[in-house]
Parts: structure tokens; sequence; C-alpha cells
């Protein structure tokens, strides 16, 4: 643990929930000032849980990106992905519940039941106040939200824009509880720098691909070595169908040529190192709806 002086310890666990696409990716990175999460304009971009660590001198807030929740699961990867939302509800100190400002939804009332059968403190987290042509809305929607459960606050932020992410963060730091950090202060992630590699490509995709694939690719990094300060990564891209395979290549292996290019970079930055990335593409047909097949590409549930 670090000295932080005479100034008291605190530590604590920190869920982000919500339904998909509100932006909670994109939150997490805006507080830890880096990528870390995957983000894209497509629902169910996030599919593991993952810890984002923010220590601020003697505050260490361990956030939780969850995959946003989804009423009705049908596939066995979206019933993964809801079991790891709401496992990540029960061992928290705090949740951040994030919704896109002036709208409330079906999936967004889902959510809530959850959180009301959880007993932990809550701060609705009211995300895209950017986007919000009518900002008179404002007012009535927060008197709304509020008669709706007792909440320990209730936000207006941008995280895209940054607006009110520092008041956010101290709401969060007042409400951790008193203990000792348990990662050090230079610690971002839990997460191996193979499995972000991975991620890093997968959002490449989904950017490229729009609606073309919908969400039946996974990646499986065979490869992750560090030679002479250089990073050599072998990915593997399933998909589902040869159709697929061929969208995914594209013509004369143009887009996928641009998907590396573009995950390389993220890269770099990440790992602060040169990067050498080459990518397959390989069918492995019905992955997404067998338990087996995702187990065996990472998708299992974390201690």
């Amino acid at each position: 643990m670090s000295d932080h002086g005479t100034t008291a310890s605190r530590c604590g666990l920190v869920a982000i929930v919500g339904r998909p696409n509100v932006g909670k990716s994109t939150l997490l990175n805006r507080i830890l000032g880096q990528k870390l999460s995957i983000t894209s304009r497509k629902p169910q971009t996030t599919r593991h849980r993952i810890l984002g660590i923010k220590t601020d001198g003697p505050v260490q807030a361990i956030y939780i990106d969850t995959p946003g929740l989804q009423q009705k699961p049908t596939r066995a990867i979206n019933r993964f992905m809801n079991r790891e939302a709401r496992s990540a509800l029960l061992e928290v100190d705090l949740v951040l519940w994030v919704l896109e400002a002036g709208l409330f939804t079906e999936e967004d009332e889902s959510v809530l039941e959850g959180l009301r059968q959880s007993q932990v403190p809550v701060i609705a987290v009211l995300n895209k106040i950017d986007r919000l042509s009518d900002k008179g809305l404002l007012l009535p929607y927060l008197d709304t939200l509020s008669r709706r459960f007792a909440f320990a606050a209730l936000l207006p932020v941008s995280a895209k824009q940054g607006q009110q992410i520092e008041l956010l963060e101290q709401t969060v730091a007042e409400r951790l509880p008193l203990a000792d950090h348990l990662y050090g202060d230079e610690e971002l992630t839990d997460r191996s720098e193979r499995f972000l590699a991975a991620e890093l490509i997968r959002e490449k995709i989904m950017r490229q691909l729009g609606e073309e694939i919908p969400y039946q690719v996974a990646v499986e990094i065979e490869r992750f070595v560090v030679e002479n300060e250089i990073v050599h990564i072998n990915a593997l891209i399933y998909v589902e169908r040869e159709g697929q395979k061929k969208i995914l290549i594209g013509q004369g292996g143009e887009r996928l040529k641009r998907i590396g290019q573009e995950a390389r970079l993220d890269m770099e930055r990440l790992f602060g190192n040169r990067v050498m990335l080459t990518t397959w593409v390989k069918v492995k047909r019905g992955w997404s709806d067998d338990e087996r097949a995702l187990k065996s590409l990472g998708y299992q549930e974390r201690e």
C-alpha cells in the first residue's frame, strides 16, 4: 500500500451498469484518461467485465465496466453477457447507473429492477447531455427519475466531452469505504495485454463493418511476444459463415488490412512499444451459441 501521509486511504469497487449503448465504456475511458474499454456505436460492444483502476492520491476507485443488460437474451453469448453484468452487482460498494439524459426505456426499467434488489448505493449518471437539444427538459427528467428510486446522487454528464466528470469522480470518492488500496498506484487494469489486444481488434471490426456482420465475431491471440522492444502479435479472427469471412477480408484484403492498421496504432499507444500485428480469419460455425466454444475463446465467468 502507498503512503498517503495523514489522509485516510479509501478504496472500493464501483460497477458501471446500464442498458446497451448508453456510453458506459466511453465513461470508463474518460475517467481513466486513456482507452481501456472498447467502444462503437453498436450495442453489445462490451462482452466481458473489464476492471479499470483509478488512483488519485489516497483514493483508489476500481471501476467495473459491464456488458449492457439485455431484456431477452436468446443466444449463449448474450446470456453470458447478462451473467457478467449481474454478477458485478454482487461484490461492489457503489453503482454508477448510466442512462441517456432525457430518455427512459423499458430496458432502463429492467436495469432499475435489478438495482432495487441489489441494495447497493446507486449514483444515476445521466450521460450525453451534450446531445440534449432542449436543456429545459433536464430538470423535469431529474425530478421524475428521483421519484423512482432513492439515489445517492443524480449527475448529468457528457462522457464524450468530459463535462462534469471531475464532479462525478469527487462524488464517487466521498462514498468509497475507508480501506487500504488493493492495487499499485500505476496499475490500470487486471486484464492482460493479450486480452486488451484482442478487444482492440474486435472494436475496429465492429466500427468498420457497420451492420454487415452483427456480433458473430471473436478474436483469439495466438502469439504475444516482446522481442527487442517490439511486440509481435498473431491474431485469429473467428466468424460463423464463409460469406462473413469474405466481407471481413474485403476486396483484395483491403478491409482486413485497414482493421489491422487501426488496431496496431491503438496497441502502440496503449503498450508504449512498436507492434507487429498479423491477422487471419477463420470460420468456426455456431461459436456464439455454443457454451464450449465460448469457453475456449475466453468467455467464462471470472472469480
